[in-house]
């Protein structure tokens, strides 16, 4: 596994960073032999919630990031997307972004990340801090077969994580089973969610994979789009930096 040698604040302009990175979080390097949790008060739409980070991590599971903030402003935009959906979020790092919509929405979230029992701990940790029942967790690492054969979420969710090129593979791969393996049985009121982008109705059809990506490094992720495209799935850019892939 690629460790990135560098802050994930230093990344992005003050303005784009959703709270204070302290300095203990700049020196990833010297801590990376030892873990020491941050605790962070993170200003959401509607709520404040409090999020134990590490001050560094291997997997950079570590630290909220600008995506995180800007995806749950879109949301809250986009709500009736969420409405009677089975939500998986890939890559949920602290898992801040799905206490919030599980505050807000009520919705049914399942957490998801590397095979990990550190990350898996600490989101239980942020759950438990803000007033919720632990969400359900699945340890997943990309690319290796994933734990349950017939997946029911209706929306797969993720906000920056293309860090690492040579994960795409991998994440695609994973994204295609979630797709290519939808067991839920719906009816045809639940095939679709709507909702409006620049005065136009869009469709999403379910299953499907809604992405923030706020990450500013240089237009790397044209080649996860690339290989999206590549592996036959659709890919629509629905503005703010949002995206949307699905199967056809």
């Amino acid at each position: 596994m690629d460790v990135a040698l560098f802050s994930p604040a230093s990344l992005f302009h003050d303005d784009e960073v959703g709270g204070e990175y302290s300095a203990a979080a700049e020196g990833n390097e010297s801590a990376a032999e030892q873990l020491v949790h941050v605790e962070r008060n993170h200003a959401f739409p509607g709520m404040e919630l409090n999020i134990r980070e590490f001050s560094f991590h291997q997997l950079n599971a570590n630290l909220l990031w600008p995506g995180t903030f800007a995806f749950s402003n879109w949301l809250v935009q986009n709500q009736s997307l969420l409405h009677g959906a089975r939500i998986l979020e890939l890559g949920s790092g602290t898992g801040a972004l799905a206490i919030f919509l599980r505050k807000s929405f009520g919705v049914d979230i399942t957490t998801s990340d590397f095979d990990d029992s550190e990350i898996e701990e600490n989101i239980a940790y942020n759950c438990r801090a803000n007033g919720l029942p632990v969400l359900p967790h699945i340890k997943h690492t990309w690319g290796d077969t994933f734990p349950i054969s017939e997946p029911e979420w209706d929306l797969i969710i993720a906000s920056d994580i293309l860090l690492y090129v040579k994960q795409y593979p991998s994440l695609i791969k994973t994204l295609c089973f979630l797709l290519d393996s939808y067991g839920r049985k719906e009816t045809k009121a639940e095939a679709a969610g709507a909702l409006s982008v620049s005065g136009k109705e869009v469709r999403v059809r379910r299953p499907g994979f809604l992405m923030s990506w706020r990450r500013r490094l240089g237009g790397d992720e044209t080649l996860f789009f690339t290989g999206c495209k590549d592996a036959g799935l659709t890919v629509r850019d629905l503005g703010s930096r949002v995206y949307c892939i699905s199967r056809g």
